[in-house]
């Protein structure tokens, strides 16, 4: 039994330091890096690159909407081919460092709004399937789990990991409950450890309403934007190798 642990990382300029990112990497399987549209820049991807490799851990990209404003939280109307271009734009300069480094990018997740819109249109998730296909057909795609971006990955022939967030509440369909919404993000670690752990073995999750309902689990995200996250990743990481549980990224490396 195994599983990921992913976060998303780079989403700070260097002008501004690099917040828990080098903190966090020793104990992640793999990273979502900013590819410059919601957050990051080129010298910012460059060093997450980098840090990655120093610490064996799996390079991927994580683009997201053009709106810094609203760090890609908000959702913007896109044609297909401007939702193509973009997602060939930001994967492609992630890519394209890690290559220079020596490396490789495995794997996609978008970012925000993008992720969450992508979750439940299936005509979108196909058209980003077809980009991350067009970009490298061996590419791993992380989507929310059950999401429609995942049936698209699955219906296309592209290797896909459905991703599953520890401290955040679901609603009874399976979605991720607003941020706006009083309880959306949990905060305390045992509960948030516990309920991975649940999902990875018993394969379900308990929603905001207090419902059990399934829940595929191949990589968990952690949040790395809180002054906790470095000491919960480690405590997690932790939590899950004493179980017997494997921490490794989707896909291998």
């Amino acid at each position: 039994m195994n599983i990921d642990i992913n976060c998303d990382l780079g989403e700070m300029s260097l002008a501004d330091g690099t917040g828990n990112d080098e903190a966090i990497m020793p104990f992640i399987s793999s990273v979502n890096i900013a590819c410059g549209f919601h957050a990051g820049d080129p010298l910012t991807i460059e060093q997450t690159v980098r840090s990655a490799i120093r610490n064996d851990v799996s390079i991927g990209a994580h683009p997201g909407y053009p709106d810094r404003e609203n760090f890609g939280r908000k959702p913007m109307s896109m044609s297909h081919r401007e939702l193509r271009a973009m997602i060939l734009y930001q994967a492609g300069a992630v890519k394209a460092m890690a290559e220079a480094a020596g490396a490789r990018m495995r794997h996609v997740k978008l970012h925000g709004a993008l992720y969450n819109t992508a979750a439940t249109d299936y005509i979108m998730s196909m058209n980003i399937v077809r980009a991350v296909k067009d970009l490298d057909s061996s590419l791993v795609l992380v989507g929310l789990s059950g999401s429609q971006l995942i049936r698209a990955a699955r219906n296309a022939g592209l290797t896909c990991a459905s991703e599953v967030f520890a401290d955040r509440a679901y609603n009874d369909d399976g979605t991720l409950v607003s941020r706006i919404v009083e309880g959306a993000v949990l905060h305390d670690t045992d509960l948030m450890i516990r309920r991975v752990i649940r999902m990875i073995r018993e394969k379900v999750v308990e929603s905001i309403s207090g419902r059990l309902i399934p829940i595929e689990a191949d990589t968990v995200c952690i949040h790395g934007d809180n002054e906790t996250a470095p000491e919960f990743v480690k405590k997690l990481a932790e939590a899950l190798r004493a179980e017997g549980i494997a921490v490794r990224p989707p896909g291998g490396k």
